[in-house]
């Protein structure tokens, strides 16, 4: 499924030696590959920017006895970046984010069932050495 952005085109920040810089295409981002390739680093350093930026909302395994889908359904205009999707998100709520016009999603996973994804969804991370700095992209899958 393909929609434009309707939170940010960009995001942007630098931990330590670590830069993440994405740039969203879709209104649904689905983050999959390898392990070790730093997408739960990646979060980490996204959820770091949720202290100071009111629009992102990061959920991970700690949530796990949480209504996400309540949660979600709360929230507009968020960028929700969620990791560990695949044991995160039941059915029901992966119905709801694929319809929800009023948040941006990042969905770190291995499964995009039910999320009504297209080849236009699916992206991994890619990490490129620039001198002490190592800089977290995402490119389409495949």
């Amino acid at each position: 499924m393909e929609s434009k952005p309707i939170v940010m085109d960009h995001f942007s920040t630098v931990h330590t030696s670590y830069v993440v810089n994405f740039k969203f295409t879709n209104n649904i981002t689905i983050l999959t590959g390898s392990s070790a390739t730093g997408k739960t680093a990646s979060f980490s350093f996204i959820k770091e920017c949720m202290a100071i930026n009111p629009d992102i909302l990061c959920l991970n395994y700690l949530d796990y006895q949480k209504n996400i889908k309540e949660i979600v359904s709360h929230a507009k205009g968020k960028l929700i970046v969620i990791d560990n999707a695949d044991i995160l998100l039941n059915d029901e709520t992966r119905k709801y984010i694929s319809l929800d016009g009023k948040n941006q999603y990042l969905i770190i996973g291995r499964n995009p069932k039910n999320l009504f994804a297209t080849k236009e969804n699916l992206f991994e991370l890619v990490s490129k050495k620039n001198g002490e700095q190592t800089e977290f992209q995402i490119e389409p899958y495949l």
